[in-house]
């Protein structure tokens, strides 16, 4: 299989209708990595399991590709027309559920527990031929900034594996970006896929808050919970998201993607199109504390490339920004505190009973189940909407979420994107601040307005620092503007194709 074949969906796509690889090489050839891998001095950590019937289904579609063959190339193109993700591997976050398979949050709580049903969105894909390759490491329920806080130990970054993969779809963005798998599915409610995405050097995008079905996708912070996706191109997000985005009957807050069908044959956008853009920069990023030297250079960088394009850039001030990460934590703990009241050991999971009564189980089902993080947000999460701290705390997080939301919106009546890095710094040693949560949240500086906006933003590799790793600039749009940021994101790949080069 030649290194081509691997790298993108279209490549692999043209290998399995020409015959050069089959859709059972694909998966086997996952396997292979991550069993070497398992045994490895510095395990990359990425994948949990392989999931077992992987080549059975791998097998199914290599028949159906065989028989379509056997017909005439119209038969095949009809094929893959009606099926667009056939014999494809993908990396699904352990937070997702896959029917039939386990279904953990990387969580000692949910240990045992196997999805009843398999989500919407991969669903969707397995109906487009996509195969659901395996289960990846994750930050316990969703919560960190770098997949350390994980039951099953920390996913490494691939690049430099001394680093974290960020978090907290860590292990999803590390399965891609070591082309272990073509493309990933993550989640995001403050940045979770974009974050990683940036560590690790590839394309990871947040779709606007209902494009993608929340159903079978177990729940961190209701109102901002977003599957995300993860890939080497953009166009290796465009193609699964048309796949998966839509109205569900089972989710209420769904909702259709204007002109999805086009990101079936993504382009880029026109050096014209380009040409006519008008930027917008927030000040209060700009002049951040904490912003690393050399994520500025590469963001100074990125703004040259859009003004030599003819793009306009202008510098915005947005004060209500300084108070997104408050405001996003106040109302992300919140509801997760609410949420995760359901894992009590009597209805998921792992129980442990004492013998004294239902208090008894509850607290040690709990106590033992939950890891420091997590019980750690619960616990502000409940003070938070405590009776007399509930007026004064979550109110106010949710005015200035609203008021984020008012601001924004009207940014985008003016501009047609908001340009910014994905994070302060590249990616940091593992262990570095896994003792400083205040320290880790702050991770999320720049990611975090996104969620509560409810703007689709996708993180693109920008360039590297001088120890070589990767910093990610991300391109944010109005609600249901995914097709144009990529489209955007995809001409800058097209110009900078090294700075997405998988690791090799």
């Amino acid at each position: 299989m030649s290194e081509f074949d691997m790298h993108t969906i279209q490549g692999v796509k043209e290998a399995l209708i020409s015959g050069k690889v089959t859709s059972q090489e694909l998966v086997q050839n996952t396997v292979s990595v991550f069993e070497k891998d398992k045994n490895s001095s510095l395990p990359l950590n990425a994948f949990l399991e392989i999931f077992s019937d992987a080549l059975t289904l791998a097998a199914a579609c290599d028949e159906e590709i065989k028989e379509a063959a056997s017909k005439g190339p119209n038969s095949l193109a009809e094929l893959f027309q009606k099926k667009p993700l056939l014999g494809i591997p993908f990396a699904v976050k352990d937070n997702i559920s896959v029917k039939g398979h386990n279904l953990t949050c990387s969580s000692r709580i949910l240990e045992g527990y196997v999805a009843p049903y398999s989500s919407t969105v991969v669903q969707r894909l397995m109906d487009a031929g996509g195969i659901p390759v395996g289960r990846c490491n994750m930050d316990e329920f969703a919560m960190g900034s770098s997949t350390e806080y994980s039951v099953y130990g920390a996913t490494r970054n691939p690049i430099n594996r001394e680093y974290v993969s960020g978090g907290s779809s860590g292990g999803s963005t590390a399965a891609v970006a070591s082309n272990q798998a073509l493309f990933g599915l993550g989640t995001e409610t403050g940045g979770s896929v974009r974050l990683p995405a940036s560590y690790c050097g590839i394309y990871g995008l947040k779709p606007t808050y209902g494009v993608l079905s929340r159903w079978g996708v177990v729940a961190y912070g209701s109102s901002l919970d977003q599957v995300g996706l993860l890939g080497h191109t953009p166009k290796d997000i465009a193609l699964p998201l048309s796949v998966m985005s839509g109205v569900d009957f089972y989710d209420d807050t769904s909702a259709d993607l204007p002109d999805s069908e086009s990101l079936k044959n993504l382009t880029a956008l026109e050096d014209s199109k380009l040409a006519t853009l008008k930027i917008a920069v927030p000040k209060q990023f700009l002049e951040a504390k904490g912003l690393d030297a050399e994520v500025d250079s590469v963001f100074q960088t990125t703004m040259e490339w859009f003004k030599s394009k003819g793009a306009s850039i202008s510098v915005v001030d947005l004060p209500i920004l300084n108070a997104s990460i408050a405001s996003y934590y106040v109302i992300a703990l919140s509801e997760a505190a609410s949420n995760l009241s359901r894992f009590d050991g009597i209805r998921y999971g792992r129980r442990q009973d004492p013998g004294k009564g239902f208090d008894e189980l509850y607290v040690q089902t709990r106590s033992e189940g939950f890891g420091p993080e997590v019980k750690r947000r619960i616990i502000i999460g409940n003070y938070v909407l405590s009776e007399q701290f509930s007026g004064d705390c979550y109110k106010k997080g949710m005015t200035v979420r609203s008021k984020i939301q008012k601001e924004v919106a009207k940014l985008f009546e003016t501009y047609d994107m908001i340009l910014c890095p994905t994070c302060p710094t590249p990616a940091f040693k593992l262990g570095q601040k896994v003792d400083d949560p205040l320290e880790m949240y702050l991770s999320d500086l720049f990611t975090t307005f996104v969620n509560l906006a409810r703007i689709p933003s996708i993180s693109v590799p920008a360039g590297l620092t001088k120890q070589g790793l990767p910093v990610g600039i991300q391109f944010a749009g109005a609600m249901f503007s995914e097709v144009k940021i990529l489209q955007i994101a995809q001409a800058w790949e097209n110009d900078h194709p090294d700075c997405g080069i998988p690791v090799k």
